[in-house]
């Protein structure tokens, strides 16, 4: 098969699209090399170096089209498409070309969330405007609809009618790295690199109201020191981090929250996996996600995690996570004592997380994503 990508945020997105569409296309390359990739991007970038081969190709706008790239990634592209002999074209994140559909090329899309809907008072009205027309025409217009969980693909159902036949679930990896041996050397270098204690709670999201770090801190407070180990917190914010700041400041939290991203230079991503590895245990409790990639990212580290009991979570964290309501302050204040105190829990759910961890790993999904474009072959 000639099969291209929407390929933007593989090569400039370092988020969790970016990093969505980066894993899946190595898989594909590295594991089915029968076929031809054409990787359709208005400009390369750092984040993403494809290998040198005969079958992957990255395709530019051109022409007219070259000093206006995001009309042609929305309409233009399909011309490219057709040109290229194209069999089939997968949009990772959300959207597809205007009028592709009619061109006769088989269509995927992968919805990862569908959170604007649920909670459009967190974005701008302009942005959910502009988010609903163009993931309703991609959901409604594509021949098959990848969701990256069972959650998405009820939202796809639930507020576009999107019939659930062509609807397939196929679950997202994290980065390998996540999942690679590494030194107590390195490790307590990253340690000294970010001033981190030897024992610490690692909180990893934007911090916005729906990730919900005002809870946890409540919770912290609620502990009064039993167990006595801070937290490390990676993610930014605006309003509801100024409210979260501002509980920890009245309750005397200061000295036990530690804002790593507001640090000189931030957090380097390759320092990631170290830092989770070196913490004691996870903390997620989002009352609404896509997929929480975090979670699983955690449990490749072999790293406990205490999430929450709603939406995708229980799919990411299967048995190795604690579960914890995510508004029941008591409930998390006593699942963070449990499981930092107990050692043999810890080394339960670090075994069973790595079980649950092989169901997520690139080569895993990126066969079932195969699967749905031999559907289509």
């Amino acid at each position: 098969m000639r099969i291209a990508f929407d390929a933007k945020r593989a090569f400039r997105n370092n988020t969790g699209l970016g990093q969505y569409s980066r894993n899946l296309l190595q898989a594909l390359f590295a594991g089915y090399p029968q076929h031809d990739y054409y990787l359709m991007a208005t400009k390369t970038g750092p984040l993403f170096q494809p290998p040198l081969s005969d079958n992957i190709h990255i395709e530019l706008p051109k022409g007219l089209y070259k000093p206006f790239p995001s009309l042609w990634r929305s309409n233009g592209m399909r011309h490219d498409l057709r040109r290229l002999n194209i069999d089939l074209y997968h949009g990772l994140s959300h959207e597809i070309p205007v009028g592709l559909p009619k061109t006769g090329i088989k269509t995927i899309v992968t919805m990862h969330d569908l959170i604007f809907e649920r909670y459009p008072q967190q974005y701008r009205a302009v942005d959910v405007a502009i988010y609903r027309k163009k993931f309703r025409y991609a959901a409604l217009h594509a021949d098959r609809v990848i969701a990256i969980s069972k959650q998405t693909a009820l939202d796809l159902q639930q507020f576009y009618n999107v019939p659930e036949k062509k609807i397939r679930v196929c679950y997202q990896s994290c980065n390998p790295a996540f999942g690679q041996p590494i030194s107590e050397e390195h490790l307590q270098e990253v340690r000294a690199k970010y001033n981190l204690p030897q024992q610490y709670l690692l909180s990893v999201g934007s911090v916005i109201e729906r990730k919900n770090l005002l809870t946890v801190c409540k919770a912290l407070h609620a502990l009064k020191g039993k167990p006595d180990i801070p937290l490390a917190v990676i993610g930014t914010g605006g309003d509801y981090m100024q409210k979260v700041k501002e509980y920890i400041r009245t309750n005397g939290l200061t000295d036990k929250v530690l804002w790593l991203s507001e640090r000189p230079g931030g957090v380097d991503s390759a320092d990631m996996p170290a830092i989770y590895k070196a913490a004691t245990l996870m903390l997620y409790p989002s009352v609404f996600e896509g997929f929480g990639i975090p979670i699983l990212e955690a449990l490749q580290s072999r790293l406990p995690v205490i999430t929450s009991n709603v939406s995708c979570m229980p799919e990411t964290g299967g048995d190795a996570a604690r579960y914890v309501d995510p508004y029941n302050v008591d409930d998390m204040a006593q699942a963070i004592e449990d499981v930092a105190e107990n050692n043999d829990l810890r080394k339960a759910m670090k075994e069973r997380g790595i079980l649950h961890a092989a169901r997520f790993t690139p080569d895993v999904c990126a066969a079932a994503v195969m699967n749905v474009y031999n559907e289509l072959a």
